[in-house]
């Protein structure tokens, strides 16, 4: 998280005269005149440092893996397909060893397994121990890049709130927080909308399983108002206060997040989860799985099943045309749950990550340092991550909600408006070093050979949302029926 320079400080103007030709926009109008119509301060974040040009996900060429099977055997894949041949760096003794020992007596096992046990085992997993975030860590993320950012889906989740009839309480639910910095750029812009939403009961809802991360979150929300749990037991692992009186819970599953109407925030969540990973071959699909290298058991090596195995025989649709096909489907259940949740009691999810809708092959991928790191290397000590798969998202969410983008970051942050926020913040910055924090911070984020493309946005909603409005009984005002909302973000805006 980029920490605020109170030193440094804007004012705040009219955000310029966004969608005044589109009266269907009119809350979303209201939302952004009253968040900036009056002079306020901005925090602008420190200088950014040289590693945001390392940026985690760097463009990666990648191209469909042929393999050579044969039945019976295993036989290993051409590792250089998967990841580079870097030789720096050792493994880690305790999350090798543990690996090892696991396929010695189930032997190899598969991607998803893999991915699970290097990110996220209570004792050595990745997320469990160290903090990744930031310039000092392995990746950093939008919201620690422009605060601009998290106020744009301050905006974008007021906005959906209020699309959806302004329910008496509203929960933001954020599935893999980071370090906070996301929720806190959120919170600011609501309680800079006290007259929209202070009529609702706001609570936040944090679920990560990271003890490092949870720490830190509470640091950011709620600086020494948290404390933990007294049980293990207890599904709110800890509980919170931030400044203004916003109550903070963290919770390990999201099933244990209370049902009430929400919105669903999962920002760079979905690529982390693990995924498997399926070659076609002349005798069908083939699960690629993870063994020890015969020749150094201190490595471990790429292997293909010489025969289908239950995930290849399932999660392969019948219609695939692609080679390679990676299928996550833990990301598939989640989102299934998030489904039911919004048609049940209301709300939406927004979810942001690296991704595609259904064109790409073999995207897994380690980075360490900000910078690409061999999958299989030293265990435990690199962030492990695949582009996510909108297409198979939006087939598991069903027929039960609406399902829009994705889009990229570049269209959706500026169909929300990010272009007039620069040109205000620039227009009231004098100082050269900020107006450059600014120009680079906007550059990150949009620039199609950095964030803006390879970034995609995708929605949840319920259905009632894009339902046309009711015209009153005995009204006959025009011939044709009102046109659906449109959801912000999403639609493109006029400026004028």
């Amino acid at each position: 998280m980029q920490s605020m320079n109170s030193g440094t400080l804007c004012s705040r103007n009219v955000y310029l005269r966004i969608l005044r030709k589109k009266r269907c926009y009119a809350d979303m109008t209201l939302v952004i005149k009253l968040l900036f119509v009056r002079p306020r301060t901005l925090h602008v974040s420190r200088e950014l440092r040289q590693q945001l040009m390392d940026q985690r996900r760097s463009q990666v060429a990648l191209t469909d893996v042929r393999f050579l099977c044969s039945s019976g055997r295993w036989r290993p894949a051409q590792a250089a397909s998967f990841c580079s041949s870097s030789e720096d760096g050792k493994p880690r003794p305790s999350m090798l060893k543990h690996l090892r020992s696991k396929i010695q007596s189930t032997g190899p096992i598969s991607v998803s397994e893999y991915m699970k046990e290097v990110l996220t085992n209570p004792v050595t997993g990745y997320y469990v121990r160290k903090n990744m975030l930031g310039a000092d860590g392995d990746f950093i993320t939008s919201p620690e890049i422009s605060q601009v950012f998290g106020e744009l889906l301050g905006v974008w989740i007021i906005s959906e709130w209020m699309g959806a009839g302004r329910p008496k309480r509203l929960q933001l639910v954020e599935l893999g927080p980071g370090k906070g910095s996301l929720a806190s750029d959120i919170l600011r812009v609501f309680s800079q909308l006290q007259s929209v939403v202070g009529g609702a009961s706001v609570s936040v809802h944090l679920v990560e399983v990271s003890p490092v991360l949870s720490r830190l979150q509470a640091e950011t929300l709620t600086g020494n108002r948290s404390e933990e749990a007294s049980s293990e037991d207890d599904p709110v692992y800890r509980r919170g206060e931030t400044e203004g009186g916003v109550s903070v819970s963290w919770y390990r599953r999201l099933e244990d997040v209370p049902a009430a109407f929400s919105i669903f925030v999962a920002h760079e969540f979905f690529d982390a989860l693990p995924v498997h990973k399926f070659q076609r071959t002349e005798k069908g699909w083939r699960e690629v799985l993870v063994d020890i290298d015969p020749a150094d058991p201190d490595r471990l090596r790429f292997v293909m099943a010489p025969t289908p195995t239950l995930a290849s025989s399932t999660l392969v649709q019948a219609e695939e045309r692609r080679d390679h096909v990676e299928v996550c489907a833990e990301g598939g259940v989640i989102v299934q749950q998030l489904a039911r949740r919004i048609q049940e009691e209301g709300g939406a999810a927004l979810i942001a990550d690296y991704g595609h809708d259904g064109t790409k092959t073999d995207t897994f991928r380690g980075f360490k340092g900000h910078r690409l790191h061999d999958v299989l290397l030293a265990p435990g000590s690199a962030d492990l991550t695949a582009d996510v798969d909108f297409s198979f998202l939006r087939r598991m969410a069903g027929g039960g909600v609406a399902c829009l983008g994705p889009v990229s970051q570049r269209s959706f942050l500026r169909n929300m408006g990010i272009d007039a926020r620069m040109q205000v913040l620039l227009r009231n910055c004098s100082d050269p070093s900020v107006r450059k924090q600014l120009i680079s911070s906007y550059d990150m984020l949009t620039n199609p050979a950095k964030m803006g493309e390879r970034f995609q946005f995708f929605s949840l909603l319920h259905r009632a949302r894009l339902a046309a409005p009711k015209t009153p009984e005995g009204l006959k005002l025009e011939k044709k029926s009102p046109a659906p909302l449109p959801v912000a973000g999403f639609t493109e805006l006029s400026l004028s």
